[in-house]
């Protein structure tokens, strides 16, 4: 996690609760000298912080907010020099204010290093370990040192009196969703926002967010699916809403999935290449191959999608399982002039056939047996002969159903059309004759 400065970091981590106000228990005008009086001393007898060694600490943190970071760690390096004569409590404020200024100077190692120091005195208040504990474990996550984090959520929950709130185990499912602990990571989350809703608050999105991470990586798509209804209710984001239909997919709750990516696309969520895709291959899944060529045409016209010979190809074909085959023209043109095969042409040809443009299916037979790499051969050829026969060049097409032939998986269609075609010469020319 990158550092920002200051008061400016610090507002930004609350906001994300990854940073706990312990962090700020010592900033200008706090009272150190009584900042933990009044809790702890009822319980724990506690060394008094001296109005001359408060004054020195003081006058460092100063120097640091002034911009004079050298200088109030030099103010603090000097206070540490005369610590054999500091009590505990004071030894643990002097540690507490390095950790503060090596803090917000981005130097995380130093800042730990700092509030390990705090804790490692004996006489200091509860509270202040609690809360130095608590801010180690999130400096920790800061620093991704993982184990690092549960180790110090651990020391904190074990000298913690009261029941644990939900950002102590926010935080520890982050760190065990980072160490791959899913099933530890999941148990976690989710007593936290039990925690909050028990309470009638709302989770954050951010921990909604690691839900659905953890049950992912646990291979439970139905539970993810039940995470992205809530974040899609709760906050409404178009990206919410395309990935709930990609994980309606995944369970098999196709309905649910045409019906989710519908309204993506009627309030206009509908915006990157992969959203379009998607959108073509749930309308083409659901019987609705029009508006799946619709759909990814559109996304080609908005310039998010390429037009590739695969895309062209692919609202071609949905077009012609719309029965569009005039439709399905143009794109398939279009994908010829984008590779060297000739199985585009092919499939031109055939379509062709079926619009009666026997002479434009005769020309695209050629090309595709001339650019050859043909999946099917065989199928040009009986295109090629089809057009011929229809154009009445019986003998072309005789020669073009004999070189189908010649393949297994045309060769009885072939001989069926041979002796189809040569009786229908034949016929044609005793017709001929007989009008002489």
């Amino acid at each position: 996690m990158k550092m920002f400065k200051k008061i400016t970091l610090l507002s930004a981590l609350f906001s994300t609760g990854l940073i706990m106000p312990s962090l700020i228990s010592v900033l200008p005008n706090v009272n150190l000298a009584t900042a933990y009086a009044d809790s702890e001393t009822k319980t724990k007898r506690v060394p008094a912080l001296r109005e001359k060694v408060y004054s020195q600490l003081a006058r460092a943190q100063k120097l640091a907010d002034d911009g004079q970071v050298t200088e109030g760690l030099a103010a603090l390096d000097s206070v540490k020099e005369r610590s054999s004569s500091m009590n505990s409590y004071e030894i643990a404020m002097m540690y507490n204010f390095y950790g503060f200024i090596y803090y917000n100077e981005n130097k995380l190692d130093k800042a730990i290093e700092s509030f390990k120091a705090v804790i490692a005195e004996e006489s200091i208040p509860e509270s202040l370990r609690l809360s130095t504990t608590f801010s180690l474990a999130q400096l920790a996550m800061a620093n991704n040192d993982f184990e690092s984090t549960l180790s110090f959520l651990d020391q904190w929950k074990e000298v913690n009196t009261q029941a644990p709130k939900s950002n102590f185990y926010i935080l520890k499912s982050q760190a065990q969703y980072q160490l791959k602990k899913y099933n530890d990571a999941i148990k976690n989350i989710n007593t936290a926002i039990d925690l909050v809703e028990a309470d009638g608050e709302l989770p954050k999105e951010n921990w909604l967010v690691l839900q659905r991470a953890i049950y992912y990586s646990l291979n439970q798509p139905k539970k993810v699916a039940d995470v992205l209804e809530k974040m899609v209710t709760l906050y409404d984001k178009p990206q919410y809403w395309i990935q709930l239909g990609g994980m309606y997919g995944e369970i098999g709750a196709e309905k649910k999935q045409l019906a989710t990516f519908e309204t993506a696309k009627q309030r206009g969520f509908i915006k990157s290449k992969s959203d379009y895709m998607q959108l073509a291959q749930v309308y083409l899944m659901n019987a609705l191959p029009f508006k799946a060529a619709e759909a990814l045409d559109n996304g080609i016209k908005a310039g998010v999608v390429e037009d590739s010979a695969k895309n062209l190809t692919f609202i071609a074909e949905a077009f012609v399982q719309a029965r569009e085959d005039k439709k399905s023209l143009p794109f398939f043109l279009a994908a010829t002039e984008k590779v060297e095969h000739g199985n585009l042409d092919q499939r031109l040809a055939e379509i062709y056939l079926n619009l009666e443009k026997y002479d434009e299916a005769a020309d695209h037979a050629r090309i595709a047996l001339n650019k050859g790499d043909l999946t099917f051969e065989s199928n040009a050829y009986v295109a090629l002969g089809m057009a011929q026969f229809n154009l009445q060049n019986f003998d072309a097409s005789i020669l073009a159903f004999e070189q189908a032939e010649k393949h297994k998986k045309s060769a009885n269609l072939a001989k069926q059309w041979i002796k189809y075609v040569k009786r229908e010469k034949v016929h044609a020319e005793t017709l001929k004759q007989a009008l002489l």
